[in-house]
């Protein structure tokens, strides 16, 4: 398998709740399944500064860079488990129309600012009158030893969508691995 696009993700913050996993049912497509820890659902909300998007072949700098802001939600499919974005918010046209078109993925074009602090980010996403954040967070040290929920909300390799009324999965590859240590 080849990459079809190459980028970085800095600034990352994720904001996660736990919810039912009935209530995530008819949002999904039915061959997949919310995948639950300890019983339950998770969704979760990651904003994040975006850099060097761009085909494999081009070097990073010349790649694009902009804020981003996903919905997202953890499934079971028939790849095995994965992301499922309910919306991807991003400040660049282009890859609004493009994720659109290749992955089927429901970007919005959206006014997006990070603002990266010495000790907190700012995060602020408005597309239109349909929905609009700002979220504050105050910067904490990495985490050096992920509980098995951190591992289950971030250590996901595959990326589900639907084009054309036919799901898809795509491979998603992270620079550092995600892992459980005995």
């Amino acid at each position: 398998m080849f990459a079809v696009m190459l980028q970085r993700w800095h600034e990352i913050a994720f904001l996660h709740w736990s919810c039912d996993p009935a209530l995530l049912r008819s949002r999904l497509p039915r061959q997949l399944q919310a995948d639950t820890f300890e019983g339950k659902a998770w969704v979760s909300l990651t904003p994040f500064l975006l850099t060097g998007l761009r085909p494999p072949l081009f070097p990073h700098r010349l790649g694009f860079a902009f804020p981003e802001m996903n919905l997202r939600t953890y499934v079971s499919g028939p790849d095995g488990p994965g992301i499922w974005f309910f919306s991807l918010d991003a400040a660049q046209l282009l890859a609004v129309v493009g994720a659109r078109a290749v992955f089927g993925l429901p970007y919005f074009r959206a006014e997006m600012s990070v603002d990266i602090g010495a000790r907190e980010n700012v995060y602020f996403s408005e597309r239109g009158r349909q929905a609009k954040a700002r979220i504050r967070i105050a910067k904490q040290d990495p985490i050096t030893a992920p509980s098995l929920l951190d591992v289950f909300l971030t250590a996901r390799f595959r990326l589900y969508s639907t084009v054309r009324g036919q799901l898809i999965t795509a491979k998603v590859t992270h620079p550092h691995g995600s892992g459980i240590s005995e």
